[in-house]
């Protein structure tokens, strides 16, 4: 059996560490991340940790340096004698790239999961995959979580009596079908086509959203192209207010301008990454806190207690 419970974090999302600790009530591990003269990232553990069951939050969003810090990361505790080691990715980078779409590409994730594996972890803990087939390509134990009573708290605030569950693209169904029972809500599907990465054209709204509060809800918001352009169409179908629910907001490029010029009356998010100082202040942001999810999933892994518990069966997406 492990001898205690420690927490480590990368560069990429220290404060939700510092939240998870604090929901754990346990100080986060002491680690040093420097860097050599020449850039590359150099890791020191600054306490023992033989025989301690050890988690490292660290988030693979871009840049890459955050996936290679968890990969150190790993390499170092496992060296150091850790009982158990769990990668915990609040959110799991590359996920978009999980087949052969096209001749010659890489399939990103599952490399991604074999070098996390070989770096020295024993399971991972990770939450709203963007393809949940991306479970079966760890060989080690995978505990899937799901954002949604974090969000399904938060939506119930917004008259759910007019409200109408959409997904963005044909993919998201199974999502928003899961919130549409939570929440007793019909649903919509903006159908949409890319002809190019992070490009999406809208091509027809399924649903009726005349009306209707309607709550966009996906995964995760890149440049916010699609979130947008949805938002655009439904409004078009006589929506009444739009708003938008993504779980992983990355939000590069030209996203913000696209959020604040929208039709959108809010962006609702989570904290799984972190963001800059002056995209939190976005008056359409709101962010919302996954500490106590994460805290309560590492509680019950390190007691060996069932993970599932913590969600309804309709979550289960």
């Amino acid at each position: 059996m492990p001898d205690g419970l420690k927490v480590f974090t990368g560069n990429s999302n220290a404060f939700l560490a510092e939240e998870v600790c604090q929901y754990l009530d346990i100080p986060i591990g002491d680690a040093n991340i420097n860097r050599f003269s020449d850039g590359e990232i150099q890791i020191q553990i600054d306490e023992d940790i033989r025989g301690t069951d050890v988690f490292i939050l660290q988030s693979t969003n871009a840049p890459a340096d955050n996936l290679l810090e968890l990969l150190l990361m790993l390499d170092a505790v496992k060296r150091a004698s850790a009982w158990r080691v769990t990668a915990v990715m609040p959110y799991f980078g590359y996920a978009r790239q999980d087949r052969k779409s096209r001749p010659r590409v890489p399939i990103s994730s599952k490399l991604a999961a074999n070098l996390i594996t070989t770096a020295g972890a024993d399971r991972i803990l990770t939450m709203d995959l963007h393809a949940p087939q991306i479970q079966g390509f760890f060989d080690i134990p995978l505990d899937h979580l799901y954002s949604a009573p974090v969000f399904t708290k938060r939506l119930l605030e917004l008259n759910p009596e007019n409200m109408v569950i959409a997904s963005p693209d044909a993919g998201g169904m199974a999502m928003a079908r899961s919130y549409g029972k939570r929440l007793n809500c019909p649903l919509a599907l903006v159908d949409k086509r890319r002809p190019r990465p992070n490009v999406a054209e809208v091509v027809d709204v399924i649903g009726d959203v005349d009306g209707k509060d309607v709550i966009i809800r996906d995964d995760m918001i890149d440049t916010g192209g699609s979130i947008t352009g949805a938002a655009a169409a439904l409004l078009e179908r006589g929506a009444n207010t739009i708003y938008a629910a993504c779980t992983h907001a990355i939000l590069s490029g030209k996203a913000m301008d696209r959020l604040g010029e929208s039709q959108l009356t809010k962006l609702i998010v989570s904290n799984t990454i972190k963001l800059a100082t002056d995209k939190q202040d976005h008056p359409k942001l709101e962010i919302l806190s996954v500490a106590p999810l994460l805290g309560e999933a590492i509680h019950r892994i390190h007691e060996a207690k069932s993970v599932s518990a913590l969600f309804d069966p309709t979550d289960q997406t």
